[in-house]
């Protein structure tokens, strides 16, 4: 009895699913059938908007390097918030700028630093949105780096390890003001896995 399992793919049936063999242009002929073939499809429901929050209040600066963009107090939030979900936006992710930066970063890890503020301030908004926050200490350094330095035999150096445990205390943090999801982007090895 013949087996009705379909063949396993071979490079030669592989490359016999291609040009000349297979022509996609028929697929390009219509403009509703390109509408139903096509493979990217971007809505307002598709985007994260980001929001750079700093401390102080009723400050709306501008941010040069991203037209459209500003660093927000976080009095600002709400209305901020409603305008972003009235346009289909559905999550928005946060930046802190602390008003005091420390060679390791404290504000990041502080309950009423300002990323927790203002996810506590969004949360309180009546959105829905989601709130995403950036797990990563650079901004909140007095260096700019995303770690602890030490100085190892002359050399500064980022200490990896040390850096790990402030990040895990900075993603506790935000989970507890509310973030609902947390993006790690701080450089480090082990930070995720």
């Amino acid at each position: 009895m013949a087996s009705t399992a379909p063949e396993s793919t071979t490079p030669e049936t592989a490359a016999s699913a291609t040009f000349p063999n297979v022509r996609m242009r028929r697929l390009r002929t219509h403009p509703r059938l390109r509408e139903m073939v096509r493979e990217t499809r971007l809505s307002p429901s598709d985007f994260i908007l980001p929001l750079f929050i700093r401390h102080g209040e009723n400050q709306r600066l501008p941010i040069s390097s991203m037209p459209g963009h500003s660093q927000l107090t976080v009095d600002l939030l709400a209305d901020e918030v409603k305008e972003i979900a009235s346009l289909g936006i559905p999550a928005v992710i946060l930046f802190g700028i602390p008003a005091e930066k420390d060679a390791v970063g404290s504000d990041a890890c502080d309950d009423q630093g300002i990323v927790a503020e203002a996810v506590r301030a969004i949360k309180a908004s009546g959105t829905d949105l989601l709130v995403i926050t950036d797990v990563c200490f650079c901004e909140f350094t007095d260096h700019g780096h995303c770690g602890i330095i030490n100085d190892r035999h002359g050399t500064l150096d980022v200490d990896n390890d040390a850096t790990l445990e402030i990040l895990a205390t900075q993603a506790v943090t935000h989970a507890r003001a509310g973030a609902d999801m947390l993006a790690p982007s701080g450089m480090m090895d082990g930070m995720v896995g």
